[in-house]
């Protein structure tokens, strides 16, 4: 087998060289996707990349590559690789087909000689799939390859809207016990303070900034120590359709920072040149992945909810942690927006609906067992 040739690429857009690796590794990713597809879709393909965000493309290609292996594992089709599925196969298929397929998308197995893996996808899952289906199949027709549109048959799936979901986010009391345990390790069991010792300043950091600007995950992950001007009172952040914001530092941020950077963080000496200007470091001296964050995330969150770590909370539910204590300290919901980045206000309005201690102390007012027990003395 041919050894697989290093891809290296030219950065003359002024970004990080990080990010432009990360959009790199995308793009490669729905290129394998489409190359294994049938060719019949390339317009699907070049009509993906100028409308949709890299990461929508890389789901929509993944359930379409889904779906044709659905096709031929149920013999709706001939063919034995995706990229032999015909237009004409494709004609055949009507809406109840697809229809059939959503539903064995609910909860299906496959089988391997050392297991049998069931996976379950929720409503919103589905309505994506469906999406995704929806968009392929209008696309097909309105370029005349198919001479049908069958997205009109398809059945609705009931996705909770905005709001039916109750809003998980730490309250202040809970943010300062999961604080005061990443300053202090009180707390911790002794294999877990062994880490803690080599890792509290930057893992206080990586707390404070998802707590104070509600980053999201890739958003920190992918912040460099280049992203930060000191002088000028502020950072870089690249959001998810690739624009570029400065955030104000504020002085928490600044102190937890420059601990971090000063009395923690490698030399760049002992750093590779590729994670050289990372600057949140795993324990290896590499740039920290978004599954060790989301990780670092949990178990600390789950001193301050004092429960079990696999109940901890994930990065997004600081996102709303940050948007809920901000709006409760009265701020501008525009402002608010602003700095989370929503696309609608609508968004950032449902926190405003989460009040904090709501249900207790609504039953806290309705105590009939002890006011019963106080009207008999």
């Amino acid at each position: 087998m041919a050894e697989r040739k290093k891809i290296k690429f030219q950065n003359k857009t002024g970004k990080p060289d990080n990010i432009i690796k990360k959009e790199l590794e995308l793009f490669m990713q729905c290129t394998a996707i489409e190359e294994e597809l049938p060719a019949f879709m390339r317009g699907f393909f070049i009509y993906l990349r100028g409308n949709v965000l890299p990461l929508t493309r890389l789901a929509y290609l993944r359930d379409v590559h889904f779906f044709c292996g659905y096709l031929m594992e149920s013999g709706a089709v001939s063919a034995s690789v995706r990229q032999d599925i015909t237009v004409a196969d494709f004609e055949k298929i009507k809406a109840k087909d697809v229809n059939v397929f959503l539903d064995y998308a609910r909860k299906y197995q496959k089988e391997t000689e050392k297991a049998v893996t069931i996976y379950e996808n929720s409503n919103k899952s589905l309505a994506r799939k469906k999406s995704s289906l929806s968009v392929l199949f209008k696309y097909l027709y309105r370029d005349e390859i198919l001479t049908h549109n069958i997205t009109a048959g398809l059945d609705p799936i009931r996705v909770p809207k905005p709001g039916e979901h109750e809003i998980k986010a730490l309250q202040d009391d809970e943010v300062m016990r999961m604080l005061d345990i990443v300053s202090t390790g009180i707390g911790l069991t002794n294999k877990q303070k062994e880490f803690w010792q080599k890792t509290k300043k930057r893992d206080k950091a990586i707390l404070i900034l998802f707590l104070t600007y509600g980053l999201r995950l890739s958003e920190l992950q992918q912040l460099n120590v280049s992203s930060f001007n000191f002088d000028r009172g502020e950072f870089k952040i690249y959001r998810k359709r690739g624009k570029e914001s400065i955030m104000p530092i504020n002085q928490s941020t600044e102190i937890v920072i420059m601990e971090y950077l000063e009395g923690e963080r490698p030399s760049p000496d002992s750093i590779s040149e590729e994670d050289k200007d990372a600057l949140f470091l795993s324990l290896q001296g590499k740039r920290m992945t978004e599954r060790q964050i989301r990780e670092l995330v949990k178990k600390y969150s789950a001193f301050g909810l004092k429960t079990s770590q696999k109940a901890g909370y994930s990065p997004h539910k600081l996102r709303a942690t940050a948007a809920t204590s901000l709006i409760g300290r009265g701020e501008d919901i525009y402002d608010v927006q602003a700095l989370l980045d929503h696309e609608q206000v609508t968004t950032t309005q449902l926190y405003a609906k989460h009040k904090q201690n709501v249900k207790r102390n609504l039953v806290n007012n309705m105590e009939w067992e002890l006011e019963r027990k106080d009207n008999d003395r």
